[in-house]
């Protein structure tokens, strides 16, 4: 399943996990997306991942990378483009263009995937 780097805005008041600077809301996401890591430190994570389970322990671990990733200025992105390492990638229509292919987020083929 992909995972895919989330820019909305929080709805919700509720913390439904803590972590410190990371708080965690639970919410229904799309179709294949079990997690995102959004720019203001918090992450989504889907309601159809089971609390406490090996899956919800992985999923975490993984938007975490993301969230330390952000906070040091290796990864950023905006509602159009993402940017690894200092090199910018367009992004629109929840695709990202990477060596010339246009991917759906979340892809594996992405090395700021690959943690």
């Amino acid at each position: 399943m992909a995972f895919k780097l989330g820019s909305q805005k929080r709805n919700s008041s509720r913390k439904d996990i803590n972590i410190p600077g990371s708080p965690i809301y639970r919410k229904k996401l799309n179709d294949g997306i079990l997690a995102e890591a959004n720019n203001d430190g918090s992450i989504y994570i889907s309601n159809k991942v089971k609390p406490g389970s090996q899956e919800e322990k992985e999923v975490l671990k993984h938007e975490i990378k993301h969230i330390t990733d952000m906070k040091v200025g290796k990864l950023a992105y905006g509602d159009d483009y993402v940017k690894y390492h200092g090199v910018t990638y367009p992004r629109k229509n929840g695709k990202i263009k990477y060596n010339g292919k246009w991917m759906h987020e979340g892809s594996t083929n992405f090395p700021w995937e690959k943690h």
